[in-house]
């Protein structure tokens, strides 16, 4: 379901740097997480996510992530936007 949503949605952002801006600047509606992705990379977002009160989705593969958001990377974090 979720990668669906990914590739349906209109603005979103790929990776954890954009990822971290975003939810910042509150342009974050949901975060999308890799399961699989390193947790130091991960848990910073995790973190102020929760923070700001942003929804998290787990996901199993950062491959198949990537490849929702049409890419050829994997991708750790995505982010749907406003």
């Amino acid at each position: 379901m979720s990668y669906e949503k990914v590739s349906q949605a209109e603005k979103l952002i790929i990776g954890t740097k954009q990822t971290i801006k975003a939810l910042e600047t509150d342009l974050a509606i949901e975060v999308i997480i890799a399961v699989d992705a390193d947790t130091r990379v991960i848990n910073k977002v995790e973190a102020l996510a929760k923070a700001k009160g942003v929804p998290i989705t787990a996901v199993d593969s950062m491959k198949k992530l990537g490849k929702a958001c049409g890419i050829d990377v994997g991708a750790a974090t995505v982010t749907l936007t406003k």
